[in-house]
């Protein structure tokens, strides 16, 4: 069994603009990330992104916009020595119709826990929002709330390193 690092994106790994990221030159990596994430990595942790998209259902941007960018995260991820197992997204906007995949809701979760065999046990869910903390509750795993656009080195001594 797998111990995951879940990671919400924007507020954790990138800023949080107030408006959505879609495109690359709007994407800023949040400062110190990636030396955080290394330890996370080091003690055993593998990475799991899950984000909600709901400008994919506002008509704001594509899914193919969309998995560019990631594709563009990843690749700066592997330059920095990291790997991340998948990324998880949600296209769906509340008021335009239900879900069972958007955060606080816990598809997103349970479809990475069953396809990676995650330890629910030894995982953790880093987000900026309460519904981050919500979604990973539903499954059982640890939620750590930070500050959007905080840096990681405060939550370090959280989890079990």
């Amino acid at each position: 069994m797998r111990k995951v690092i879940f990671l919400d994106r924007d507020g954790v790994i990138n800023e949080e603009r107030g408006e959505h990221t879609f495109r690359q030159q709007d994407f800023r990596f949040v400062n110190g990330f990636f030396d955080s994430v290394k330890k996370f990595v080091k003690s055993g942790y593998e990475l799991i992104i899950i984000t909600n998209q709901s400008g994919i259902t506002k008509g704001l941007y594509t899914h193919e916009e969309l998995l560019n960018l990631h594709s563009w995260m990843l690749q700066e991820f592997t330059k920095n020595g990291l790997s991340v197992l998948e990324v998880f997204y949600c296209p769906h906007f509340t008021e335009l119709g239900k879900c069972i995949c958007r955060k606080p809701n816990s598809n997103m979760l349970e479809r990475a826990i069953a396809k990676y065999k995650v330890d629910v046990a030894k995982s953790y869910m880093i987000g900026d929002s309460q519904r981050d903390i919500q979604a990973a509750a539903k499954v059982g795993v640890s939620g750590v709330k930070i500050e959007s656009n905080s840096s990681l080195p405060l939550v370090e001594e959280l989890i079990a390193l």
